[in-house]
């Protein structure tokens, strides 16, 4: 069953996608209000899906249940994620960006982004996408299981540029693990735009600005 939704589109006849996943504990309004705010003229007509992730038991919060794309069962990044919660997420999402092909809109035109939680659930999916998407955005996040990151390496999944972006303030996921997973990626094969905010776990207009500018590239090429 395809998670619930909400969409927003930007004309008529969208053709292209951003499915956005939002961060523990918010669920697909969060990043609603982004979209005004990332708006440029010019743009072909878009397509923005944001998801509710499934209410779920979190370990780190002390089992309370919360919307959440994998449990959060230790502080270490390194054993953080719930690689079973994570594959289900990213199997969920690919429904959804099959939805999007199935409305018309190919998978070099889909945009998948994310925030934190949302965001590794992005570079997860990138990861294993053999039939690469027009992009990954991953915002304040990191590469789950990053020791695993090369044998879950889908061949072609190279080929889909990165936006990422972190707070150098960040006490939720530390700055350096956001650095560490970006320099990963690049390891791998991939193109990543890496941008730096004296920022808290959260986003800033400086971010919104870069990322228009990143989007746009794909736009034009695409």
């Amino acid at each position: 069953m395809l998670l619930e939704c909400i969409e927003r589109e930007t004309g008529p006849q969208p053709s292209w996608s951003i499915l956005w996943l939002h961060g523990l504990g918010a669920d697909g309004h969060d990043f609603v209000p982004i979209v005004p705010e990332l708006l440029r003229r010019g743009w072909p007509a878009l397509r923005f899906v944001f998801p509710h992730a499934p209410v779920r038991p979190v370990t780190i919060n002390n089992g309370v249940p919360m919307r959440a794309w994998y449990d959060i069962v230790d502080i270490d990044l390194a054993n953080r994620a719930d690689e079973s919660g994570v594959s289900q997420s990213v199997e969920q999402v690919e429904a959804l960006v099959a939805r999007e092909v199935e409305r018309g809109v190919p998978r070099s035109r889909i945009i998948l982004a994310g925030f934190s939680q949302g965001g590794a659930v992005t570079l997860a999916a990138g990861l294993r996408s053999a039939d690469p998407l027009g992009g990954l955005v991953a915002l304040s996040t990191y590469v789950p299981a990053a020791p695993k990151a090369r044998a879950a390496l889908a061949v072609g999944a190279e080929r889909q540029p990165v936006f990422m972006a972190h707070g150098s303030q960040d006490p939720v996921v530390p700055f350096q693990a956001g650095q560490q997973s970006a320099a990963l990626l690049r390891e791998l094969g991939f193109e990543v735009e890496w941008h730096a905010y004296p920022m808290p776990h959260s986003v800033c207009a400086e971010e919104i600005r870069d990322l228009g500018d990143w989007l746009a590239k794909r736009f034009d090429a695409g």
